[in-house]
């Protein structure tokens, strides 16, 4: 259990990491060039290896990371950083439902970060007016560093029903009253009809729940799930404040840039968010439908090599079918 000893009015920030250095060390450095870090918290969760090669990543990872904490606390670039070890290989989704569980035993709120995201210098800023803002607003549940869109107009945010994992915070008491980690498809559909299941997958252009099938379910389905059975929204930046690295190597994402590329793929925006506390937040109706668009296909652009791949494969699959 961490010991707390909390220095700053500033939301503390938990970072999970696993086996990739060079991710983690990208997204660490990042996170450090925002002005509000040497005013924070972190606490660095690093999950246990699984076999004796990704042991020795994890140890290449850990050393990184004793040397970086002596770096930034000595050049006062955070004002603490605590780094928890993991004996064992708990998984993504264990080591992230425990770590903030361990963050929340001593604050009210967090910010949530993994080890290939790629950090804007204004998303400290973003995340904690959005807490203060928001902390009492008990239908806004979470708060997105991420977005599939490129929004212009007169706010720099919207509300979605619809929450990113790419850079977020939540508040304790929220997370606690909604999150539960379902264990089957039938416990986390419990209540839902297929009217709930369609809207929330979008008309199935977003087809989230399919992950359903999985063991363990992902975190970040059974959170969509809680907030959508709440009713409740996400806090999310007309433009993108992160901007992920390890699309082409993580555990729930794989690609290959030969064959397809992610259309949201960009570089996270390099200006301030402007946020106003509104009474009555709420999601627009336009905006969920440019979502849908721009989630079809996972977001997913093919190549022209790509697209040919693809036809051949749904043919060979077809044919296979029907044989």
């Amino acid at each position: 259990m961490l010991n707390f000893a909390p220095v700053s009015s500033l939301s503390p920030i938990a970072l999970f990491v696993f086996n990739r250095l060079g991710n983690t060390r990208r997204t660490l450095e990042a996170l450090l060039a925002n002005p509000l870090a040497s005013e924070s918290e972190l606490y660095v969760f690093s999950d246990g290896g699984r076999d004796a090669r990704s042991w020795r990543e994890v140890r290449k990872v850990r050393r990184y990371l004793g040397r970086a904490k002596d770096d930034a606390l000595g050049r006062g670039l955070l004002k603490a950083m605590t780094i928890v070890e993991r004996q064992e290989n708990l998984y993504v989704e264990r080591n992230i439902m425990e770590g903030i569980a361990e963050v929340f035993a001593g604050h009210d709120r967090v910010i949530v970060l993994e080890d290939d995201i790629l950090t804007s210098p204004h998303f400290l800023r973003y995340m904690n007016e959005a807490l203060t803002l928001y902390a009492s607003s008990p239908k806004v549940l979470h708060v997105s560093g991420f977005t599939n869109l490129r929004l212009e107009g007169e706010r720099d945010y919207y509300f979605t029903p619809h929450m990113s994992g790419w850079g977020w915070a939540t508040w304790r008491d929220k997370w606690q009253r909604h999150f539960r980690h379902f264990e089957s498809r039938s416990e986390a559909l419990q209540g839902m009809t297929k009217e709930d299941v369609d809207k929330m997958q979008y008309g199935g252009v977003f087809p989230c729940l399919k992950s359903l099938h999985k063991a363990p379910i992902p975190w970040d389905v059974c959170w969509e799930l809680a907030i959508y059975k709440a009713d409740g929204l996400c806090l999310t930046p007309s433009t993108t404040l992160v901007r992920n690295i390890g699309l082409t190597g993580g555990t729930h994402f794989r690609s290959c840039r030969l064959l397809q590329s992610y259309e949201y793929d960009r570089p996270p925006r390099q200006t301030p968010v402007r946020l106003s506390k509104e009474e009555s937040p709420q999601a627009e109706e336009e905006t969920e439908r440019l979502f849908a668009l721009a989630i079809t296909d996972w977001g997913i652009r093919y190549t022209w090599l790509g697209r040919m791949i693809r036809k051949l494969y749904k043919r060979m699959r077809y044919e296979g079918t029907a044989g």
